[in-house]
């Protein structure tokens, strides 16, 4: 019975992401965020149990990939598909209605191509998900951006518009070449060899695990003190930690 647990947990986080497709689809950005948020909680306790209850599987790595693919690959290229059509004056990208029109009713309606960028998140989730895959050597670490943090930072940007209420920071947001250059910069960190430490905990001693709990404790004090704008200085926390632990191991 036990070896149906972290599978059943990985499940739960693909009901997640397909709620969130459909609800990110349908402009509900705050909602789709939530479930993306719930997603990721069960695609991080799927491995907990997973290694707790030794059950490791190949089944389990596989459909790991692809639940991760949908909550935390499919689910942020459509936001930031939507959030560049919100830059480029146009009222939707793709709707049934607007393509019936403009295919069977010689609608003159222009398309930009600009939001479908977006889409490129998804790819390079795709071939990062497929990379972990087969690289035995990330076990106990990330090399590249994690999808699920890359999801973060994505789906962030709306919750930051919809809460924070600042000028400055929404002016920087909706707009077009910063959404594009990060949509770029998204991808080159989800395939970089950066190598990131993994929050997976052997044991729960300090001196092991000194960089995982300092890094926890920062992001609570960012999260309280700066709500959803924390997310994205906690993915460059995240990253520049990492590097400078990297330095730290090698001049040991």
């Amino acid at each position: 019975m036990k070896h149906y647990i972290p599978n059943a947990l990985t499940l739960l986080n693909l009901f997640c992401g397909s709620v969130a497709v459909i609800l990110a689809v349908n402009n509900d950005f705050v909602a789709a965020a939530l479930f993306v948020f719930l997603g990721i909680f069960f695609d991080f306790f799927d491995g907990f149990a997973a290694r707790k209850l030794n059950v490791q599987s190949e089944l389990g790595v596989q459909l790991d990939s692809l639940a991760d693919m949908v909550t935390s690959g499919l689910v942020p290229g459509i936001i930031m598909c939507k959030l560049i059509a919100m830059t480029t004056n146009i009222p939707e990208i793709i709707t049934f209605e607007n393509v019936w029109n403009n295919e069977f009713y010689g609608s003159t309606k222009n398309y930009s191509v600009f939001p479908f960028i977006g889409l490129f998140i998804t790819l390079a989730s795709a071939y990062r998900l497929a990379k972990f895959n087969i690289d035995e050597d990330q076990q106990t670490y990330f090399k590249g951006l994690p999808t699920p943090a890359n999801a973060l930072l994505i789906v962030s940007l709306p919750l930051i518009l919809e809460f924070q209420n600042n000028d400055l920071i929404n002016s920087i947001i909706i707009n077009k070449w910063f959404l594009i250059g990060l949509t770029f910069l998204s991808c080159y960190l989800l395939n970089s060899s950066i190598k990131l430490f993994a929050l997976k905990f052997k044991d729960w001693g300090f001196k092991a695990n000194a960089t995982r709990y300092v890094f926890i404790m920062l992001c609570v004090i960012l999260l309280i003190l700066l709500q959803f704008a924390a997310i994205p200085l906690i993915i460059l926390l995240y990253i520049g930690m990492s590097v400078l632990d990297n330095v730290a191991s090698k001049l040991k």
